[in-house]
This record gives C-alpha cells, sequence and structure tokens, in this order.
C-alpha cells in the first residue's frame, strides 16, 4: 500500500482497525437481561477505511454495516481530525452501535492519535447514550487500534459526496437563538415532558432553521450532535410505506386501492387478505387482529416471533396468518407493524409488475426521486432489511435519521406538500387526507377520541390545550419509546427524540403557538 501523504499536516487514508475491547461495561437499564446476551458487552469487529478530507474524516461506508457479530451492527458518520503535538494528528469519530435485526441506537464516540506512518496512540470509545427504550448501557475504555494508510478506492466520490451532504445541510441555531428572536415564548416547554435522560435531542423547524436541543449524554454534552445517529422506529410508517403509498399511486392511477392477496402469495392462502387494499392496511384498518384494545395485539408476547424472525418468510408467514378477521377491512383501527411490513412486501411486488424493472425499490421510489433531491444524509438509504436473500425492508421501521434528515422531510412534507420543482412527487389527495387538510376524510379512531391515524400519521386535536374554538388537528410522526414529529401549521415542525416511553408534546404545541397561531381561539 502507498503511504499517506502529508498535505498541511498529517492526512489519513486507509484502513482503521481496532485491536481490543473497551475494558468497561456498566448496565443502566435492562429488563429483559439482554446484557447476558451472547455479544452485548463486545463491538463488532472494527475494520474500515477512511479518507480525509481539510478537517473531516470520511468513513467510506455509511449507515448499518452488517457483519459477523451476533448483537451489534457498526454505523458510521464522518468526523473531525486536528493537529495535535508530537507529531500526532488527533481525530474524533461519532459512530453508533445498532442492534442487529432491530432499531435501537446506542450513540458514541472514538478518538485517536495517529502519525503518516499508521501509528496509533490513546484510542478510546465511549457508548454512554442510546435511543432504545430496553437496553442502556455505559462501554467505555481505552483500547488498541492501529491504522494501515493506503489508497482508498473511490477516495475522491466519496470526499465530493461529503462535501455536498455538508454543503446542503440546514442552518441549526440553538434554543436561545429562538429565545431572541421571539421574546415572548419559554423555551424550556420544548424538550418538557421527557425526563433529560431519556432525552436524545429535540427541535424546531421554522422558516428552513432547524433549532436544536438536548444532544446531552451520560458523559457530558455528545460532541457531534448534528451527526446523532436517530433509529425510526415507526415514524417509518410515515416517511417510508406511507410515501411509497404515495408515490405510487402518484405514479400509477389506483395503485393505492389494489389488494394485497394478488401480490403476496403467503396471505392469499390464508384467505384473510383477499379483500384488504393497500390503503386500508397502511390505515392500520385490515380487520384482522385479536384484540381492537389500545395496542394489545402489538405488545403482545406473540409479536416475539415476527420482531426476532431475520428472515422474510419469518416474518411474512406471521403477519399474513397470526391475526384472524374480526371486521370488516375500513372501519376498525389496530395497530400492527406486523401489517405495515405486510403492505411493503405488497408495494415491492405491485412496483415490479407495472415497471417491469429488477432494481431496487426503494432506489426507485424512494432514495432517487425523493431522498436524494431533498439532500438527506447517506446513512438513510441503508433501510433494516431482512438477512435473507430477499432482503425485504421492514417498511414500518429501521430508517437512520439525523436532526437534519428530519427536519427536511418535515419541510418537504409540511411546508412543500410533497412537491418538488413545481411537480407533485407524492399524490396530493393521499397526502392531504393524512394532514388532516381535507373533511370527511380523515381516518380512524385511534384509541381516544383525540386521537386519528390515517395513511401512516397520527394526528392529535390540540382543541382543549389551544383553547381553539373548533377542533384543531395536528398531524404527526411516531416511533417507539418517544419519538416525535409533529407537522404544525404554517410550516413549523417540532420533533424530539426519546426513549422514556412519553409521547406528550402540549406545551411545545402551546409555544409554538406563540410563534404561528394554530387556530382560532
Amino acid at each position: 500500500m502507498l503511504a499517506a501523504a502529508i498535505v498541511g499536516g498529517l492526512l489519513f487514508q486507509g484502513q482503521l482497525v481496532l485491536d481490543s475491547q473497551p475494558g468497561s461495561f456498566t448496565v443502566v437499564k435492562d429488563p429483559y437481561g439482554l446484557a447476558g446476551a451472547p455479544g452485548a458487552q463486545t463491538l463488532p469487529p472494527f475494520d474500515f477505511a477512511f479518507v480525509q478530507a481539510g478537517h473531516a474524516l470520511i468513513p467510506m461506508q455509511r449507515g448499518a454495516i452488517p457483519s459477523t457479530h451476533p448483537m451489534w451492527e457498526f454505523v458510521l458518520e464522518p468526523g473531525s481530525v486536528h493537529k495535535d503535538t508530537d507529531g500526532f494528528a488527533r481525530a474524533a469519530l461519532p459512530f453508533s452501535l445498532e442492534e442487529r435485526n432491530q432499531n435501537c441506537m446506542h450513540q458514541g464516540t472514538l478518538t485517536f492519535r495517529f502519525k503518516a506512518d499508521g501509528t496509533v496512540a490513546d484510542a478510546h470509545v465511549d457508548i454512554s447514550a442510546e435511543t432504545c427504550a430496553y437496553f442502556q448501557f455505559n462501554m467505555t475504555g481505552d483500547i488498541a487500534a492501529h491504522y494501515v494508510p493506503g489508497t482508498v478506492e473511490g477516495a475522491s466520490d466519496a470526499i465530493k459526496a461529503y462535501k455536498r451532504e455538508e454543503a446542503a445541510r440546514l442552518p441549526q441555531k440553538t434554543f436561545t437563538a429562538l429565545k431572541r428572536k421571539y421574546p415572548g415564548i419559554d423555551i424550556t416547554a420544548f424538550g418538557s415532558g421527557v425526563a433529560p435522560e431519556d432525552m436524545s435531542l429535540y427541535g424546531l423547524v421554522l422558516d428552513g432553521v432547524n433549532y436544536v436541543g438536548g444532544c446531552q449524554t451520560r458523559d457530558g454534552t455528545y460532541p457531534f450532535c448534528a451527526r446523532m445517529d436517530l433509529p425510526s422506529y415507526s415514524v417509518a410508517k410515515s416517511v417510508f410505506a406511507s410515501m411509497m403509498t404515495m408515490r405510487l399511486a402518484q405514479l400509477y392511477k389506483g395503485a393505492a386501492q389494489q389488494h394485497i392477496a394478488p401480490f403476496v402469495p403467503p396471505c392469499a392462502a390464508n384467505g384473510t387478505w383477499n379483500d384488504v387494499t393497500f390503503a386500508q392496511t397502511l390505515d392500520m384498518a385490515t380487520g384482522n387482529y385479536n384484540s381492537n384494545l389500545f395496542e394489545v395485539d402489538e405488545f403482545s408476547p406473540d409479536m416475539s416471533v415476527f420482531l426476532l424472525s431475520d428472515t422474510h418468510d419469518g416474518k411474512i408467514g406471521f403477519s399474513c396468518t397470526h391475526y384472524p378477521r374480526k371486521s370488516a377491512p375500513g372501519t376498525v383501527w389496530v395497530y400492527h407493524t406486523a401489517d405495515t411490513y405486510t403492505l411493503g412486501t405488497a408495494l415491492r411486488a405491485y412496483y415490479a409488475a407495472q415497471s417491469g424493472s429488477d432494481g431496487d425499490f426503494v432506489e426507485d421510489l424512494l432514495i432517487a426521486p425523493i431522498w436524494n433531491p431533498l439532500n438527506l444524509h447517506p446513512g438513510l438509504d441503508v433501510v433494516r432489511r431482512t438477512y435473507d436473500s430477499t432482503a425485504q425492508p421492514f417498511a414500518g421501521y429501521g430508517l437512520t435519521l439525523t436532526a437534519d434528515d428530519v427536519a427536511k422531510l418535515s419541510i418537504f412534507l409540511n411546508d412543500d406538500h410533497g412537491m418538488r420543482g413545481g411537480r407533485a412527487v407524492l399524490d396530493q389527495t393521499m397526502l392531504s387526507a393524512a394532514l388532516q387538510q381535507t373533511p370527511g376524510d380523515t381516518g380512524l379512531e385511534a384509541g381516544s377520541a383525540d386521537l386519528r391515524y390515517h395513511y401512516g400519521f397520527w394526528a392529535w386535536n390540540a382543541q382543549a390545550t389551544l383553547g381553539c374554538s373548533a377542533p384543531a388537528w395536528i398531524p404527526f410522526m411516531s416511533g417507539y419509546g418517544g419519538i416525535v414529529v409533529a407537522l404544525l401549521p404554517d410550516g413549523l415542525t417540532y420533533y424530539f427524540f426519546s426513549d422514556g416511553n412519553s409521547f406528550d408534546f402540549s406545551r411545545a404545541a402551546v409555544e409554538a403557538d406563540k410563534i404561528r397561531p394554530i387556530c382560532a381561539k
């Protein structure tokens, strides 16, 4: 291998390898005893290529990286490099451990010093934060590492992509800056309702600016807040399953009214899916369920069969057959992540039949027409899939987001209404209905009179909280553990990612109403 050049300081280009494990593992929360599972207290093998551009250290692989490890997969993000003493440069890298086959994220940093000849010193790992409701821990310690300098294939393209990514990032400011702009608001309302130890980060998107708070760990402020990896969980039902259905409906008239069974053979064989449409499945109104009480089915022990299976046959076998027919499709809301998986399977087959394409439907329907033009970070492109040759996307969970992604997706939906360059990218009728903008097409009651669910989006009636003269329905996306992305009127979006099972954004809505009124009083 060729030695990396020295250009105005040390330039890192080559493989970074970790040779040992951190020495300390401390459980913070573990109700299911996962700390005793094979590999739970160790890092996966780390042998990855990086290239330096100025002060940036760029990983050549983005998104979750499959490995032989039984528990974890690395998600790597760009870090920083600065000159240090004694001929060394000092590097810092943000990364996450994502649970294999799941969506829990444990955010960490790797720091080390290096020389151009491959010498590595003072390497240290610190994992002291997570967005994960059921498994929390600290993993820290010095580690042995080495650096193999050499030419990295594709380095030039990676640097160009990184520069485009950075240039497209929305302005990110603090809530103190928001207070200066709007002195009459109480900024402590943003992020409230969630215990500080449960909060990953929160933000308000306003006039193209992303105001961000949080990013606290058990070891201080996370130094790469803009790069903090966040799990989507069921936010994916909105930005993956829903947007994909709306994209197909825009491309092919009548797509949302297609029936599931013709496109999913195991569901056809079961006989309870012949009269269920794509739209009804997106609405969580298939008519197939065990209990219609609020999320009883979703949190039943039976769901472990679906969640723990890592093959398409295992997941679709459960999804198609587990729930008996109890009511007419389209009449009763019952929340099932397994139904969204079934929908994703059907959407893939429908697109293949309509387009004749043998390419990846995620690339064709989401990444190329929507995510890339929005300049979302490349880690989002690596969606959670089954680990067999089918590689079926989970559809209802399993995305990796950053705060910038959340802001841009919110602007696309809330401000631009699914339009790009004056053209509709998403079906406008479906999107208007999902965002509670179509009287008479508002979805089904979801657990209480003040909650609705329509086409993968929730809605909350804020009338009582805000003192509105009429019902004031705020559409929002939501994810397991305490994730909310609320699409407020007039282009405001409030969001938070947490893991303490709190979903309350009422105080934030009250303060946002002072910035731009949500309703008539």
